[in-house]
């Protein structure tokens, strides 16, 4: 089996919520399609932490030379 891309996971999971909402899935198939969204999203968390760890952000120092920094989220 072909590894699936981040957005591949992403579109299926999306697929998943909205096979939910309908009104004539089972209890069976909602529990199915629950489990498999829940790993689902377990996949795609661990996918964006190790973006995360990749990315650098470049800034000036007062000397006006750019330094790498890692990338925080709770930057703005």
């Amino acid at each position: 089996m072909a590894r699936k891309t981040f957005e591949d996971n992403l579109l299926r999971l999306e697929e998943i919520a909205e096979l939910m909402e309908q009104e004539d899935t089972t209890l069976d198939k909602s529990l199915k399609l629950y489990k498999e969204g829940t790993e689902l999203a377990a996949v795609l968390g661990e996918s964006l932490k190790k973006t995360r760890q990749q990315v650098m952000i470049l800034k000036k120092n007062a000397e006006g030379a750019f330094v790498k920094e890692p990338f925080d989220e709770g930057e703005n």
